[in-house]
């Protein structure tokens, strides 16, 4: 196919020795043009002014030369339409004039011209993900936490921001092996839900510089294989993790924002469209999404949406009232997991706020009312030879236990959810698990 385009021409033309067309004729490509209006015109006539020169010195040279020429030419049509033409002249003699055999380089013009867009686009494809990519590392040198890249397959760390860097999680190295076993088992249970989920709730690591350090982790999937983000934080008390120099940093970069990003609940600020300008970490876990800038940008409305308690409800409520306490309502995350939450809002100023901050409270692990509980958390026991002292322990002691069982029974046993629910360290709550031999509840 390709030889039969490059041999057979899209136009012949015969031309006498005085330059004038006497027969034109053109292939199925060009069927649509209708040549008989050039018979009898001077070729140079059917071209533009610049070009027609070109063409009279070749049709004045062809006979003395003897021989065949090839130019290429802008070929205006008879219906006004141009064409991108290669000629090929044969001289016939003298006085016969030669003939001008054209192949149309239409095709190979708009392959030229889409090649050409085609490069435009990957460059400018290119110069953004440069651009992405600068911001990506800015926003990841600036964070104050531990940001590590780390791959599936091996636990190699692919990227690490400076202050992981001071942890030793350097790009190449292993994430940590050397952890108690207590540690490792929770760093393996935790990589297998984010495995199947794309994400897991935190837990909390023993480093072997003693310091406790809280680890959330989420998946990244691309083209190169798949990724754990690890995204850690000292639990309180353990600034001393870092080196000196580096927590003297930390210390310097102290500022509301820290209290903002250990908040228990939810925090988010909008502008008045409902974009997302700004969210804490609990905010990023309700909704299920592994880093801040995943959500930047955002219209909330992606994941607050529940029709009558929306985004655009409590919008309206802070506009006309100045604030939004305690609206019960859900919250929809990117792995199709609804939370119910209470939101309290208020604006930047009064009247038309330009930014409203949002607090989302998780509600569903609330303790119940003391009135709720079921009357086996009295004790029977209530004579008045018993000791006060007893029957206050025997009391707490009860409840506690009964508190327990409700908190694991709402989070399907799962022990650090619980322990969040009761507001005890995990520690604590297996210390009053085998107290009251609920190690298998």
């Amino acid at each position: 196919m390709i030889e039969e385009l490059r041999v057979r021409p899209d136009i012949t033309l015969a031309v006498d020795g005085d330059g004038v067309i006497r027969s034109a004729v053109s292939a199925e490509r060009l069927a649509g043009e209708v040549l008989d209006p050039w018979r009898g015109l001077p070729w140079k006539d059917t071209l533009t002014p610049e070009l027609a020169r070109e063409v009279a010195q070749s049709v004045e040279e062809g006979p003395n030369s003897g021989g065949s020429s090839c130019f290429t030419i802008n070929q205006r049509m008879p219906s006004g339409r141009e064409f991108l033409i290669e000629y090929t002249t044969v001289n016939l003699g003298k006085e016969a004039g030669f003939v001008a055999i054209g192949k149309s380089l239409q095709v190979i013009s708009e392959l030229q011209s889409r090649l050409a867009l085609t490069q435009q686009e990957r460059e400018r494809d290119y110069w953004r993900l440069r651009e992405i990519e600068t911001r990506y590392r800015a926003l990841l040198e600036a964070s104050a936490e531990v940001v590590a890249l780390v791959r599936i397959t091996n636990l190699r760390v692919v990227e690490a921001n400076a202050t992981a860097k001071a942890l030793g999680l350097v790009p190449g190295g292993e994430f940590y092996l050397d952890l108690p076993d207590r540690d490792q088992r929770a760093l393996d249970g935790m990589l297998e839900a984010v495995r199947m989920r794309g994400r897991a709730p935190g837990i909390a690591l023993h480093l072997s510089s003693g310091a406790q350090w809280s680890l959330r982790g989420s998946m990244i999937t691309s083209e190169a294989g798949g990724f754990y983000l690890f995204q850690m934080a000292p639990l309180l008390g353990s600034a001393s993790a870092l080196p000196a120099q580096e927590a003297s940093r930390v210390e310097e970069r102290f500022s509301v924002e820290d209290f903002v990003q250990r908040m228990p609940d939810g925090f988010a600020i909008v502008d008045r469209q409902g974009l997302l300008t700004h969210a804490n970490h609990t905010f990023l876990d309700l909704v299920q999404v592994g880093a801040e800038g995943a959500v930047i940008g955002q219209n909330i409305k992606r994941w607050l949406s529940r029709p009558g308690s929306g985004i655009a409800v409590i919008l309206d409520l802070v506009e006309r009232h100045g604030s939004v306490r305690a609206m019960k309502t859900t919250l929809e995350g990117e792995l199709d997991a609804s939370t119910e939450i209470e939101v309290s809002a208020a604006g930047d100023r009064v009247g038309k706020p330009n930014f409203v901050g949002l607090v989302l409270r998780d509600v569903t692990l609330r303790a119940p009312a003391f009135s709720e509980m079921s009357a086996e958390a009295v004790p029977a026991d209530t004579s008045s030879d018993v000791p006060l002292e007893s029957m206050v322990r025997s009391s707490i002691e009860t409840i506690e236990r009964r508190r327990i069982l409700d908190a694991l029974a709402q989070t399907g046993g799962n022990r650090t959810l619980a322990a969040k629910a009761l507001r005890l360290s995990r520690q604590s709550l297996h210390a009053k698990l085998k107290k009251y031999r609920l190690g298998k509840s």
